[in-house]
C-alpha cells in the first residue's frame, strides 16, 4: 500500500498581509546590506590600524571581519536565487 501524493503548490493570495511581509523582508535584506557595508568598514579600519602599529593580533581581526561581512553581502545578495534554487530542487524530489 502506498501513501497517497499530496502536491499542495504555494500560492501568493492565500493568507492576507503577504505584500506588508514582503516589504519587511525587503527592509531587512536592506538593512543587513548596510550592516555588511559598516563591517566592512570598521574591520578595514582595525585591520590599517593593526598593520601600521604591528599588532598582528588587530591586524588578523580586521582581516577575518573583512571576510565575514563580505561572506554576509554575498549570502544577502543570493538569498533569493538561493530560496529559488532549493525550492526547484524540493520540486524534483519524488
Amino acid at each position: 500500500m502506498s501513501a497517497p501524493r499530496i502536491d499542495i503548490p504555494p500560492n501568493s493570495n492565500g493568507l492576507p498581509g503577504l505584500a506588508a511581509l514582503e516589504s519587511m523582508v525587503g527592509a531587512l535584506l536592506t538593512f543587513g546590506l548596510v550592516a555588511a557595508v559598516a563591517g566592512v568598514a570598521i574591520s578595514s579600519i582595525a585591520w590599517a590600524i593593526g598593520s601600521h602599529s604591528s599588532n598582528p593580533h588587530v591586524a588578523g581581526k580586521g582581516k577575518t571581519g573583512v571576510l565575514v561581512a563580505g561572506g554576509a553581502a554575498l549570502l544577502i545578495g543570493a538569498a533569493n536565487a538561493l530560496v529559488t534554487f532549493f525550492n526547484t530542487v524540493g520540486h524534483t524530489v519524488q
